[in-house]
C-alpha cells in the first residue's frame, strides 16, 4: 500500500485556538509539510485547486513548483484539477513545465470541481460542467501524447496543427480521475482505463463503496480485467498515538471547533458527535491498532492500495502532528504495506547530476 500527505490549503481560524495565520505562513506550512513527508518516507504529497473561500490553492502548479524544488522523491499530486473550469491547452503548458521541473514525479488527479463561486469566477454552471470536464480532459490528453493537434469542441475554439509546448518528461503520465459521488466521472476513468481516486471524506462509507462498485463493473463491461484497476481513498481526518484515550482526547477540540464553524456557516454536520465520527467516518483516529483495522475495514469494501492522510495541522500542536506522522510510517505503515500490495508506482526518472555521475 503506498501512502500521501494532502493539504487542500484552507485558509481560516485555527478551529480549536481561533488564531489566524497570515497567507504567508500558511503557504510556508503546506512547504513544512511536504519536506517532512519526504523525510519520513511518505510516497506522495498533493496540493488541492479550489478558486473560492476558504481555500488559498488557486494555483497549484506553483505551489507543486516549490516542493519540487525542496523535495527530490516523493510524488507531488494534485487534489484536484479541476479540468471544467481550466483551458486545456493552458492546463496543459503548466503540468508539462511542472513534470519536467520535478524531474518527472508528477501524479495528476482531475476532476470537475465543485462550489458555486468557482462556477461563477469561470462562467460554468451546473448543467455544462460535466460536459466541459470531458472535452477539456480528452483534448488535454491529445496535447499530452505529444504531435500536431488539429481538434474540435464546444466550450473553446478550435485547433488545426496545434503544437503546445513543453513537451513532458513523463509520457504517457498516469492520470487518477477524482470522485466524490457522481457516475459520470467514474465512468470517464472506466472508459480510459485510468485509476479512481474516492474522496472519501465527508459520508459514511457506504455511498463510496458503491461508486467504487460502479467503477470496477464500467471497467469490465469496457473489456478490462477488474484485477487491473487501481483505487485510492482520502480520510476525513487523520490523528494517532500510542493509545486510543490519548487520540481522542486529542483530536476532539479540533473536532468541536470544526464543527462549530460548519454552524456557523450555516451547515448541517453528518456526525454530530465526535464519537460518531470516529466509528463511522473515514477519519483514522485511535491507536495504531485501531486504525489498522479500520483501513483493513474499508479495504474490505473498496480495495484501494493507496491512501490519503490530510496534512492540515490546524487544531493540533506542530508537536503533536509530527509525532502522529512519525507514529504512521513506525507503526502502522509497515503493518498496512505487509498485508496490501503497493500498486504499480513509476519508477523514478534519473536526475541530470545523477546521469553525470552514472557516466563518470
Amino acid at each position: 500500500m503506498k501512502f500521501l500527505l494532502i493539504d487542500l490549503i484552507v485558509h481560516g481560524p485555527d478551529p480549536v485556538t481561533g488564531a489566524q495565520r497570515s497567507t504567508r505562513e500558511r503557504f510556508a506550512d503546506v512547504l513544512d509539510s511536504a519536506v517532512l513527508a519526504e523525510d519520513l518516507g511518505y510516497d506522495g504529497f498533493g496540493v488541492g485547486e479550489r478558486h473560492e473561500r476558504p481555500f488559498i490553492s488557486s494555483s497549484p502548479t506553483v505551489v507543486l513548483s516549490h516542493i519540487a524544488a525542496l523535495t527530490s522523491r516523493i510524488r507531488l499530486f494534485t487534489a484536484v484539477t479541476t479540468l471544467s473550469l481550466l483551458d486545456p491547452v493552458r492546463a496543459y503548458e503548466d503540468y508539462a513545465t511542472l513534470d519536467n521541473l520535478s524531474g518527472g514525479r508528477l501524479e495528476l488527479i482531475i476532476g470537475k470541481g465543485n462550489g458555486s463561486a468557482q462556477r461563477q469566477l469561470f462562467n460554468v454552471t451546473t448543467e455544462d460542467q460535466w460536459d466541459r470536464n470531458i472535452e477539456s480532459y480528452e483534448l488535454f490528453r491529445r496535447l499530452w501524447a505529444g504531435g500536431k493537434v488539429t481538434w474540435s469542441g464546444k466550450f473553446r475554439p478550435g485547433l488545426v496543427d496545434a503544437e503546445v509546448w513543453p513537451r513532458p518528461l513523463q509520457n504517457p503520465i498516469r492520470i487518477w480521475h477524482g470522485s466524490a459521488t457522481s457516475e459520470a466521472s467514474v465512468e470517464l476513468a472506466a472508459k480510459w482505463g485510468e485509476p479512481l481516486f474516492s474522496a472519501n471524506v465527508t459520508n459514511p462509507i457506504e455511498p463510496y463503496a458503491e461508486l467504487i462498485r460502479f467503477y470496477r463493473e464500467r471497467w469490465a463491461a469496457h473489456g478490462r480485467d477488474p484485477a487491473d484497476a487501481i483505487v485510492g481513498a482520502g480520510t476525513a481526518g487523520y490523528f494517532s498515538a500510542p493509545t486510543s484515550q490519548a487520540a481522542l482526547d486529542a483530536y476532539r477540540p479540533k473536532f468541536e471547533g470544526q464543527k462549530a464553524a460548519f454552524a456557523g456557516l450555516g451547515l448541517e454536520p453528518v456526525f454530530h458527535t465526535f464519537e460518531d465520527y470516529v466509528e463511522r467516518s473515514s477519519a483514522l483516529i485511535g491507536s495504531p491498532a485501531q486504525i489498522i483495522e479500520k483501513v483493513h475495514r474499508y479495504h474490505e469494501q473498496f480495495g484501494h492500495t493507496v491512501l490519503h492522510l490530510n496534512a492540515d495541522a490546524s487544531g493540533l500542536s506542530p508537536a503533536q502532528h509530527r509525532a502522529s506522522l512519525e507514529l504512521f510510517q513506525s507503526d502502522i505503515a509497515p503493518v498496512l504495506r505487509r498485508a496490501i500490495p503497493d500498486p504499480p508506482w513509476p519508477e523514478p526518472i534519473p536526475t541530470a547530476s545523477q546521469l553525470v555521475s552514472s557516466a563518470s
